[in-house]
């Protein structure tokens, strides 16, 4: 399948400054009811209304930052199989059927199987963590998560002394992501991680946020979360989790090898080829804010990358 670099992608896939501070206010200020947005369809009936997560006892990975609200989270979304422009996801994502659900995972595994996602999740106590978030266009959300370590999974499936790396897939259903009937990304959408970094207890595989099941358009029913790192590693609705001696391909690596590395981790010190990443947007906010090292988690990661150069391994 054709792969279309960034100089072939159209400019709308990049949502110029102003368009996104006047789509900001535009959600902001408009009546669901009114409009006709499809996000009062998506919204739960315990939420609407409600424009914060109700912070308990603080977790010990969890920021202490304001949570953008469930209508932002949900309405300004990276998902290309349901379009490019940020608000696609949460207008063409109701046709996707995330149940029921099995996940595949293989490989150098002494455990491999097909789970159905309910069987998967029923030894895993799932968590909320309230999580910073990086995109590497330059926007940032604080995020609350619900799910559980993606090391337990990985201790449940025992990797054998060969496995050094975790390949993700999510889902091929043209029919119900229509962003994949495009050739803007190579289809079926991949992404990886270093096994020490899917051990990290930062990682997740996230079920939902604000306590709920994952809306479609934040990659239900199952994704990986991954807070150190530009959001295109948190690799939605995935299918299949196989664990490899090699390092794997990664969907924007492929598109874009001098853009988009295998690492991805938040450094505002390596500029985008297009774009300055040491300062970010965060979303309901006018003034940008300093970009943070590790996207803030440097204390619980950076002893992973102990001796990188992390410009060579960005």
């Amino acid at each position: 399948m054709l792969i279309k670099k960034p100089d072939g992608v159209k400019s709308s896939e990049i949502t110029p400054e102003r368009h996104y501070i006047n789509r900001r206010e535009f959600i902001r200020t408009a009546s669901l009811a009114g409009i006709g947005l499809t996000t009062a369809s998506f919204l739960p009936e315990a939420l609407v209304g409600q424009d914060r997560w109700p912070r308990g006892k603080k977790g010990p990975y969890d920021t202490d930052e304001e949570v953008n609200s469930f209508k932002e989270i949900t309405t300004y979304n990276n998902f290309y199989e349901f379009g490019t422009d940020k608000g696609d996801p949460a207008e063409y994502s109701g046709r996707f059927k995330p149940k029921p659900w099995t996940v595949r995972i293989d490989g150098e595994v002494k455990r491999a199987a097909t789970f159905n996602l309910e069987d998967l999740l029923k030894p895993h106590k799932l968590e909320d963590r309230i999580y910073r978030m990086r995109c590497v266009e330059g926007w940032s959300m604080v995020i609350p998560w619900r799910g559980f370590p993606l090391a337990d999974l990985i201790k449940r499936v025992e990797p054998t002394s060969r496995a050094k790396f975790v390949a993700f897939e999510t889902v091929y259903r043209p029919e119900e992501m229509p962003g994949q009937k495009s050739d803007v990304l190579g289809w079926p959408y991949v992404e990886g991680l270093r096994l020490d970094e899917a051990l990290n207890p930062l990682t997740i595989l996230s079920v939902g946020l604000y306590g709920k099941e994952l809306p479609n358009q934040n990659g239900a029913p199952l994704r990986l979360v991954v807070p150190w790192k530009y959001g295109f590693k948190g690799i939605k609705s995935i299918v299949k989790i196989r664990f490899v001696e090699k390092q794997p391909p990664t969907t924007w690596n492929l598109s874009a090898p001098d853009e988009y590395g295998f690492y991805s981790n938040v450094n505002p010190d390596v500029d985008h080829p297009r774009w300055s990443q040491k300062s970010e947007r965060r979303i309901g906010e006018f003034f940008k804010r300093k970009t943070l090292p590790f996207n803030g988690y440097a204390d619980q990661v950076a002893h992973l990358y102990a001796g990188m150069d992390l410009r060579k391994y960005f």
